[in-house]
């Protein structure tokens, strides 16, 4: 079997989706834009040959990589990057070499638009917040007048909470239509509540291998936008009313052989049109691993290794390893602001929650977006565990703790 993973190097923790593709006798080919001798020890032992381009961003220049490949080791089966960002790449060099396996071109709408979004979740019978797709500054008028404000307006295709601007009134959205970009925007009434995923990994049958789940105590418009204090944690989702709900999603959007990181809310509290507190409204669907440090989460909190797993899923169709799953424990991904004091500093951390501390990290700038400057990631049994953590961890000098 042949694989070509795009930009294997960057982030550097994707060097263990390769190397367990290799470790299952696969032929793993690397296309990068970063020199060979700096994508880093881990990331060469992973793939079995690696092509340099000048830019990802180049078509002509990653065709020829794939040409180059195919003429080497012959039929290409798999053409991955795990990266939402390079999802388009993938599905044109999928189409362009007749590879079945993944999106084409022609499929992408309906997972990068978030208003084709609507409509796969619309499938699943599951409610989403009202849009609009406006043409003229009076649709957004007219819309926040009926729904109410605030309202968020958005790229309707678009990577991540980038380009996300909350409307207050009919002032703001003068002022946003006036100065916006040129992308075509959604618009849509403001969902009082929090966010919680089901992510998991999928099978060429559409067959969920694997899933677990995220409750973030912030949006990602909070934390794109400077909420860079955060707390998410990993749910039990198979004790969760999420589960039934996630799982009609999958098969609305024909998941298959896809990681997948499905977005929803929970309403926090009644609203009018949307539902009562405590019911799920359909968000975002990403199709590709969750981001930042959240598989590594994924395996702590269920003894797995979610890398195998996926890797398992393209060669085998199945969880060879990690059939018998189950929930261990909550594992908390806690983000500090490098601009705050806080009573508490690493060492204290580390002294007072011992083998409870999984991992702590200063993620690169580039992708620590919403992350934090520092990161710890720890093991709890309970959800009132996890909040005493979080007020050990994110309490300031000045007594206050976590303000948005």
């Amino acid at each position: 079997m042949n694989v070509i993973f795009i930009s294997p190097h960057f982030p550097y923790h994707f060097y263990n989706f390769c190397k367990n593709l290799k470790d299952l006798g696969v032929n793993v080919l690397g296309i990068g834009d970063c020199p060979y001798n700096n994508i880093g020890y881990d990331c060469m032992n992973a793939v079995h040959e690696y092509y340099y381009v000048k830019s990802l961003e180049d078509y002509n220049e990653v065709y020829r990589a794939v040409a180059f490949f195919i003429h080497k080791y012959g039929r290409i089966d798999y053409i991955e990057s795990q990266n939402e960002y390079w999802l388009e790449l993938e599905a044109k060099l999928r189409t362009d070499f007749n590879i079945s396996t993944g999106y084409h071109i022609e499929d992408m709408e309906n997972v990068n638009r978030k208003s084709k979004m609507k409509e796969g979740y619309q499938r699943a019978n599951v409610k989403t917040a009202r849009f609009v797709l406006p043409s003229h500054v009076e649709d957004i008028l007219q819309f926040g007048n009926e729904v109410g404000y605030p309202i968020l307006a958005k790229p309707d295709h678009g990577v991540g909470a980038s380009e996300t601007y909350k409307l207050n009134n009919n002032d703001e959205v003068l002022d946003f239509w006036n100065t916006k970009s040129d992308k075509q925007f959604i618009v849509e009434e403001f969902v009082p509540g929090h966010v919680e995923t089901f992510d998991g990994i999928t099978n060429a049958k559409g067959e969920i291998l694997f899933c677990t789940g995220q409750v973030m105590a912030k949006t990602p418009m909070e934390m794109v936008h400077g909420a860079s204090e955060n707390i998410s944690y990993t749910t039990n989702m198979q004790e969760s009313d999420l589960f039934e709900i996630g799982t009609r999603v999958v098969h609305a959007f024909h998941t298959k052989n896809r990681f997948f990181h499905f977005e929803f809310f929970r309403l926090d509290e009644d609203k009018e049109n949307l539902g009562k507190k405590g019911d799920i409204l359909g968000l975002e669907v990403n199709m590709r691993a969750p981001g930042g440090y959240i598989p590594d989460k994924m395996n702590y909190a269920y003894n797995v290794d979610v890398y195998k797993i996926w890797a398992e899923s393209l060669v085998y169709g199945e969880n060879r390893s990690f059939n018998n799953y189950h929930f261990a424990s909550y594992v908390t991904h806690f983000g500090r602001d490098g601009n705050i004091e806080y009573k508490n500093n690493a060492y204290d951390i580390r002294y007072e929650f011992g083998y409870k501390l999984l991992m702590e990290k200063t993620p690169p700038k580039s992708i620590s977006g919403g992350m934090g400057a520092q990161v710890f990631l720890l093991r709890a049994d309970s959800v009132d565990e996890l909040m005493k953590q979080s007020h050990f961890i994110l309490e300031r000098k000045d007594g206050s703790y976590l303000e948005g």
